[in-house]
């Protein structure tokens, strides 16, 4: 897999073992990137600025590139083993555009969620444009990829959690939640949310407010509302 751009850089640099070979942009002057390119000592190839447009498929590289090997991703079981506290995750139903999967994965970090669900089928993975957009926080939250997020939502119950669906039909406003509890929070797909089965695992759904001409958000933007209105509730300011 081939990975890109500065803020992916800052996180990868850190995980040698990850790293089977560096592509720089020809002319890239930054000493600091430079430095720890040295002393990794990893192979290392400088390419054209069209070189490198290539073979990111993309034109926002900043100059630097790495060929990784895959992000380990876990089983359920494995993921829900690693929470810290009161358990907290996201669970993605659908959402096909990288982007959105990324920055959902930095907000993750940010709120300190624990992992992040996603969907083998008919959903965006970790792929190159995801990790960019996440701006390294693909190689800081663990995540776990079902074949089955219905199923894999029935056995979060089993362990406990609250399935916390978004859903602006018959839901009550977010900062009515009940958050104090281990949580699964579930993130619908941009154009016709969650799925019906989904739907069904959530023991209640919320929704944020529409005031303006917009009837909804972006889905990353929108993650982010919900998970810092949790972390607000898990950390008040004393």
């Amino acid at each position: 897999m081939i990975v890109y751009g500065k803020n992916v850089w800052s996180q990868i640099k850190n995980d040698e073992q990850a790293i089977e070979k560096i592509f720089v942009q020809t002319g890239l002057k930054d000493k600091k990137i430079w430095e720890v390119i040295d002393a990794l000592e990893k192979p290392v190839e400088k390419c054209s600025r069209a070189q490198l447009d290539k073979l990111c498929k993309d034109t926002h590289h900043q100059g630097i590139a790495c060929q990784v090997k895959e992000i380990p991703t876990y089983s359920l079981e494995e993921l829900l083993s690693m929470a810290k506290g009161t358990g907290l995750y996201v669970a993605l139903d659908g959402i096909q555009d990288p982007h959105n999967v990324g920055a959902i994965l930095r907000s993750c970090d940010c709120t300190g969620v624990d992992g992040l669900i996603l969907t083998k089928h008919n959903s965006a993975g970790l792929t190159p444009a995801a990790i960019k957009s996440s701006t390294g926080a693909a190689y800081t939250v663990p995540v776990s990829i079902v074949t089955n997020l219905s199923q894999a939502l029935k056995q979060c119950k089993k362990e406990g959690y609250w399935i916390i669906g978004t859903d602006m039909d018959r839901a009550r406003d977010y900062r009515e939640g009940i958050y104090d509890v281990p949580v699964v929070l579930v993130i619908g797909s941009e154009g016709k949310g969650m799925s019906q089965l989904v739907k069904k695992q959530c023991d209640y759904t919320i929704k944020l407010p529409m005031v303006g001409q917009i009837s909804s958000l972006n889905a990353s933007v929108a993650t982010a509302v919900c998970l810092y209105e949790i972390f607000n509730k898990r950390n008040p300011l004393k």
